[in-house]
């Protein structure tokens, strides 16, 4: 009887960390999809505890979105603004 709760807490273990991995998987997806948005308000949020003007004009972001449209971005342009 004893072996048996073995398995099923082993169970119960593997089904944890394939809905952790599924979980992570998404949030890289969601973080492509959405990633130069989240870079903006973390930089402006940043900026803002550090006691800088956070606030960025929508323009210029509708302006940047614009000529970034027609771009590809991999890992290695992570840093580029």
């Amino acid at each position: 009887m004893m072996s048996n709760r073995k398995r099923e807490s082993g169970q119960g273990m593997t089904e944890y960390i394939i809905m952790v991995a599924l979980i992570a998987v998404a949030a890289i997806g969601i973080y492509g999809l959405f990633g130069q948005t989240l870079r903006t308000q973390v930089g402006d949020l940043t900026a803002g505890l550090a006691g800088e003007d956070g606030n960025t004009d929508a323009s210029t972001l509708v302006q940047e979105a614009r000529d970034d449209a027609g771009a590809t971005k991999g890992l290695g342009d992570y840093n580029e603004r």
